[in-house]
């Protein structure tokens, strides 16, 4: 056996040959090659050499015609031979006018046979596989990894069998050969949106997405209030591609009034055009509150309230306090309680503690001693910013005021 191209040597040992003559014949052909140490045929690939009782026939560069029965003939009386048969072994070749092209287009949901012929000796033996060795859906989407045959059936063609398939052509020949087909499944574009409503305060940046599929390849952007939107230092778009699939991004930075509403984000090719919208809205920031939890400790030392608090709020909140027990309770007696009181000042101390709630301050407890009374305030309520004209101890109406504000608010006087 010899493949194609190759040189072949055929041999005959003819011993005690004496004075007869050796002779090649190619049967098939009917035609004599050599005749002792002379060759007969016209065909310049033949030639002959004797060595050691051994007649070698030299055929160069075989070609499919040298395919057959070769005989070594001694022309003796009666003669005698050898047959020997000279396979002749073509590779497998793939044969482009009978094959479909590299490059095949059908519309989604359509059927479509691809076809390779293959030519070559033995005959080739045809199978195909997908290039990215996924499975191939034949004979109502059973699915194989190789098929085995010229042709490929494909039936209701999806964009997922989209792709390269491999042609492979194989007869124990070295080499192997094969065609490599596109199949372009082609539709319409689709679009979706992961999130439809995107929120995001002013002043900060934001980004939406939307995914597209399509083939032929898509021309995808966004739009908003009607014009398209490039890249600038307000917009930033990105574009993914795999395959048939695409996602889209565009980040908006510094939002403010004028960015918010809604953005399509759309895909066109020759068989149509689709969009997603996406409605961008602000998120108000939390407001800083303007009443904090203050911490405040009270003491009764000579009728003086000392503030541990570090804030405007709570001296508010000491002041009138303070006020209260010096000019509204015991009008004239401040210096007479800083002197009279100082003993039980010493001897006793309470504190408050103050939490914010809408619009004012809630105490917990506060107790002040006296030397003619004592002040206790029971879950009251104190608002940390002074009404105008409430607290005034100017004049009688703002100490009567005053009072009722206090006794309004759960403050209650036991006299001692």
């Amino acid at each position: 056996t010899v493949a194609v191209g190759r040189d072949a040597n055929l041999p005959c040992v003819v011993e005690h040959l004496g004075g007869y003559k050796v002779a090649w014949i190619h049967i098939d052909r009917q035609m004599i090659l050599t005749i002792h140490r002379h060759v007969i045929s016209r065909i310049p690939r033949y030639s002959i050499t004797y060595t050691d009782n051994t007649w070698l026939l030299h055929v160069n560069q075989a070609h499919q015609d040298d395919r057959g029965y070769y005989m070594c003939q001694v022309n003796t009386n009666p003669m005698i031979s050898q047959v020997g048969y000279l396979q002749v072994v073509v590779p497998p070749n793939i044969l482009d006018i009978e094959s479909t092209p590299s490059s095949v287009a059908v519309r989604e949901n359509q059927n479509i046979n691809m076809t390779c012929r293959a030519d070559g000796f033995p005959a080739p033996k045809i199978i195909w596989r997908r290039e990215d060795g996924e499975e191939i859906a034949v004979e109502k989407k059973k699915k194989v990894l190789v098929y085995d045959a010229d042709v490929l059936p494909l039936t209701k063609v999806s964009r997922n069998e989209m792709g390269a398939y491999l042609c492979i052509a194989t007869n124990g020949v070295p080499p192997s050969v094969s065609k490599r087909i596109i199949l372009d499944v082609e539709f319409s574009p689709m679009i979706w949106v992961p999130n439809q409503l995107v929120g995001a305060p002013s002043g900060t940046d934001v980004t939406i997405d939307c995914h597209t599929e399509a083939h032929p390849k898509a021309i995808i952007y966004w739009v908003y209030n009607s014009v398209m939107v490039l890249p600038s230092k307000k917009y930033k778009t990105d574009y993914t591609e795999n395959s048939y699939r695409a996602h889209m991004k565009l980040t908006i930075r510094n939002l403010q009034y004028g960015d918010f509403g809604n953005y399509r984000c759309i895909s066109k090719n020759s068989l149509g055009e689709t969009e997603g919208s996406i409605r961008v809205y602000e998120i108000p920031l939390p407001s800083t509150p303007s009443k904090q939890v203050t911490h405040t400790t009270v003491e009764s030392r000579e009728n003086n309230i000392i503030p541990s608090s570090r804030n405007d709020t709570t001296k508010s909140l000491q002041t009138d306090v303070g006020y209260a027990m010096k000019n509204d309770l015991y009008p004239g007696s401040a210096s007479s309680s800083s002197s009279g009181g100082s003993s039980s000042a010493a001897s006793s101390s309470s504190s408050m503690q103050t939490s914010a709630l809408p619009g004012g301050v809630a105490g917990n407890s506060l107790s002040s001693m006296g030397s003619k009374g004592s002040l206790a305030i029971g879950k009251s309520t104190f608002y940390t910013e002074r009404p105008p004209n409430e607290y005034a101890a100017s004049s009688v109406a703002g100490l009567l005021l005053h009072r009722a504000l206090l006794f309004g608010s759960g403050i209650y006087l036991t006299l001692l």
